[in-house]
């Protein structure tokens, strides 16, 4: 059967799985509807934005993602001193 650190690993993957699912497919729906329905300033840029993880390696992203997220980031640091939390190493991060 699974070991105690392993069945710790699955239960965290749910977790992870179970927030995003909650949390993107309403904002996925949402931007989507905008942006095959909508014309707008800026139209173009978050249509770049989305289409961003299609064309950078994931490694990019994970490091764009630490420094913008990150304790010191642009929003991370932002989150951290309005509601004391912090994405990097944490696993609601």
């Amino acid at each position: 059967m699974l070991s105690e650190y392993e069945y710790q690993a699955l239960i965290l993957s749910l977790k992870v799985s179970l927030y995003a699912v909650v949390w993107l497919i309403p904002l996925g729906i949402s931007l989507a509807w905008l942006l095959a329905k909508k014309q707008f300033v800026g139209k173009s840029i978050i249509d770049s934005l989305i289409h961003l993880p299609l064309v950078l390696p994931p490694v990019v992203i994970g490091y764009l993602l630490l420094v913008v997220m990150g304790r010191k980031g642009v929003i991370g640091e932002w989150l951290y001193d309005l509601f004391g939390f912090s994405f990097a190493f944490n696993w609601k991060g």
